[in-house]
């Protein structure tokens, strides 16, 4: 019988990290109509009637309001979706994107 101890290796696992996440705000302004709003929240970030008509109303009152949530990639490109929807049709809306914090 042998008296030897057996030493297990260890092991390293990287952990993945999940991606940065960024908040597209929409930015208030007076000239494009709620309507068209509501429409391009409903049509690019795939928002209820009810949540479109709620986030468009809190741009109108408080100057800004978070419409979601995405990696940057998605941010990036449903932001610019959604302002080329407001440029074809000749309305100065604007959507930004920032990091989560």
């Amino acid at each position: 019988m042998s008296d030897s101890i057996t030493k297990g290796r260890t092991r390293t696992r990287q952990k993945t990290a999940r991606p940065r996440l960024y908040r597209v705000v929409l930015l208030n302004d007076d000239y494009t109509p709620r309507e068209f709003v509501v429409l391009v929240l409903k049509a690019v970030f795939r928002l209820t009637e009810d949540e479109a008509n709620a986030r468009m109303m809190t741009a109108h009152q408080k100057g800004v309001s978070v419409i979601a949530v995405y990696t940057s990639e998605i941010a990036e490109a449903k932001a610019t979706e959604a302002v080329d929807l407001a440029r074809d049709a000749g309305f100065p809306l604007m959507f930004v994107v920032e990091p989560e914090e």
